[in-house]
């Protein structure tokens, strides 16, 4: 899609995935898989997957924080270790490479433990398939680069990426970097994703965990 100039304010989740899977109807053709980012990107995805009568999976990514500001990404990482730098700000914090193996090795785990959490496995199977990641919007995309990086590796047939907003010159990445992009606006003013929703409370790990239960996946709920 082309990205628009004015900016759209979404209810919630729901209602941006509901918007945004209009744009995707010609996806059922491929019978893909709709790897969601937790734990925003799982409401997303599991509306998407349900329009579109399509598996829903997941794929944990983490941010690797700036030192002193934890809120400020310098990358992301997978769970087998895929690493992606956001090299501008990396440098121009001279972050040591000690701090940054430190910060990979520790969210390594915390990946391990989600994916137990929310899929009760660790074993994909998407060599071949047309694989669908999404997320509720992106800023800098760390995560979601790092995703694609990972599932490249899987030997995908394709890789789409839907989200509903992100500003203009992450989505011109990811254009260079996918095979297609779906969007419903990629402003170039943007600060950040929670400012396109009127509702953007934080989806906790037992609504993650309801959702992927219900999409037959075999785990523990919380208490």
């Amino acid at each position: 899609m082309e990205p628009t100039d004015f900016n759209i304010v979404f209810k919630d989740r729901v209602d941006a995935a509901k918007k945004l899977v209009k744009n995707m109807e010609w996806l059922k053709k491929e019978d893909p898989i709709i790897l969601a980012i937790p734990r925003g990107g799982v409401v997303t995805g599991d509306v998407i997957s349900s329009e579109l009568g399509v598996k829903l999976d997941i794929i944990v990514s983490r941010k690797i924080g700036a030192p002193y500001n934890p809120e400020l990404a310098i990358g992301a990482v997978t769970h087998d270790g895929s690493y992606f730098s956001n090299i501008e700000i990396t440098r121009m914090l001279n972050v040591p490479q000690k701090y940054i193996d430190s910060e990979i090795s520790a969210q390594i785990k915390e990946i391990e433990s989600r994916l137990m959490k929310f899929r009760g496995t660790k074993e994909y199977h998407l060599e071949g398939r047309t694989v669908v990641l999404v997320d509720d919007g992106i800023a800098t995309g760390a995560t979601m680069f790092v995703a694609i990086q990972w599932v490249k590796k899987q030997k995908p047939k394709q890789i789409i990426v839907a989200i509903p907003v992100g500003p203009k010159d992450t989505i011109d990445k990811l254009n260079e970097t996918v095979d297609k992009v779906v969007v419903l606006q990629s402003p170039l003013d943007f600060n950040a994703v929670g400012e396109f929703y009127r509702e953007f409370d934080q989806v906790n790990d037992y609504q993650v965990q309801e959702i992927m239960s219900k999409h037959g996946y075999k785990i523990k709920l919380m208490e």
